[in-house]
């Protein structure tokens, strides 16, 4: 594993651990609330049950609502996080549900170890020139024929800084991707894309997103 953390983490890590208090206020169920977005997750579902017995990954779980309605969904499932605050809201949340701390970009987990990743709105916070970091280790830990489903909201590769937190708050980037660079980058990890979804903005948001499908070729052992 690197020792050496990127400055992106660190930065994520601080403004989630400085949210976590006041998360629910700010962001509800919001899957909940999108029945789009609940059968896009549902599809992820019944593919990595297809796939075998394998676990599936909910990256950047949050508070963990996804990561329970995977679990309610039949499917063996674990979340992870960057923060450990937000990993401590989603187990008292979801006391039947495994979190973890951890990155995406460094998962203490073997090769072929997972059935499915979900990764809702983690690519937000990482810089274009690290997406290829995130997606090569996304690759080996899926399964032969494991599919991951990435979400993220859209931009033209652009990046914005904001605080957030109480008192002088701490700094939050976001990195808005072009859906054609996250698929790119996706199949240059060797997980060519199976579907893409865009959605128009909700009331209230600005910005359309993309949901991408991709599968590690190969039959799982």
């Amino acid at each position: 594993m690197n020792h050496q953390e990127p400055d992106y983490i660190r930065t994520a890590r601080l403004a989630y651990d400085a949210m976590a208090p006041d998360y629910h206020a700010h962001h509800p169920d919001t899957p909940g609330n999108r029945p789009l977005d609940l059968a896009l997750v549902g599809a992820l579902a019944d593919l990595v049950r297809g796939n075998g017995p394998a676990p599936l990954a909910d990256l950047g779980c949050g508070p963990g609502h996804v990561t329970a309605r995977l679990q309610d969904l039949g499917v063996p499932v674990f979340g992870v996080d960057v923060s450990p605050r937000t990993v401590d809201l989603a187990r008292r949340t979801h006391p039947g549900v495994r979190f973890h701390v951890g990155t995406m970009t460094a998962l203490d987990l073997p090769p072929d170890t997972l059935g499915g990743i979900a990764a809702l709105y983690a690519v937000d916070h990482v810089p274009g020139e690290h997406l290829a970091t995130a997606f090569d280790e996304f690759h080996r830990v899926l399964t032969p024929g494991g599919h991951v489903l990435v979400a993220f909201r859209t931009g033209d590769d652009e990046h914005t800084r904001t605080t957030v937190g109480s008192g002088q708050g701490t700094a939050l980037d976001q990195h808005w991707h072009a859906p054609q660079t996250v698929a790119d980058h996706l199949a240059k990890a060797g997980l060519p894309l199976r579907a893409r979804t865009l959605l128009e903005p909700d009331p209230g948001e600005h910005r359309p997103r993309a949901f991408l499908l991709a599968r590690k070729p190969g039959r799982p052992s």
